[in-house]
């Protein structure tokens, strides 16, 4: 461990950071996730597959995260999940279900961000029943935590021209033109 407080946002997000600097090394998108319970990392995970044969959508870093917690014997609820961007709505939805108190993210997606869904809102359901998540977002995500950290990532990952993946995009122009 090093100096920084146990019990900060930024503590936890620069270990989702080292997730996705990792990522980004192995040429893929540098998104990084971590769940923390109490003290520990209870799951990991980052970005694969954004490139290269095996190209999908599928495996993002808190899918990825929620999966290492399960091997380690994850239970449902109880965990706060830090990514290095906003989360997609497969990755929101992931995280809520499988029982997230918190979210916080670092950087936004402009694209496909999820954290503005009101779910306060019924909505409809199977056979006509109305459904509601009551999951306040104003509580329980927080973004911007460490966000200069993860721009510098996806800055250097836009531009490098042998990253194709969300080439020409609204995030990478957004991303590009950050300070």
């Amino acid at each position: 461990m090093d100096d920084r407080s146990l019990h900060t946002d930024e503590f936890w997000m620069a270990y989702a950071i080292d997730s996705a600097i990792q990522a980004l090394k192995n040429g893929e998108f540098p998104v990084g996730c971590i769940l923390v319970s109490g003290d520990e990392i209870v799951g990991r995970g980052d970005r694969i597959n954004s490139t290269g044969t095996e190209e999908n959508e599928l495996d993002h870093a808190e899918i990825r995260a929620i999966r290492d917690w399960k091997k380690r014997g994850g239970k449902k609820g109880g965990f706060t999940a830090y990514t290095t961007l906003e989360p997609c709505l497969m990755c929101l939805g992931a995280l809520i279900l499988n029982g997230a108190r918190r979210i916080v993210y670092a950087y936004e997606d402009v694209m496909g961000g999820a954290a503005g869904i009101d779910f306060n809102q019924a909505f409809s359901g199977c056979a006509n029943r109305e459904v509601h998540l009551y999951w306040n977002f104003s509580k329980r995500i927080k973004g911007r935590v460490l966000r200069s950290e993860s721009l510098r990532l996806f800055k250097e990952f836009f531009a490098n021209p042998g990253n194709t993946y969300l080439k020409g995009t609204e995030l990478e122009r957004y991303t590009l033109s950050q300070k």
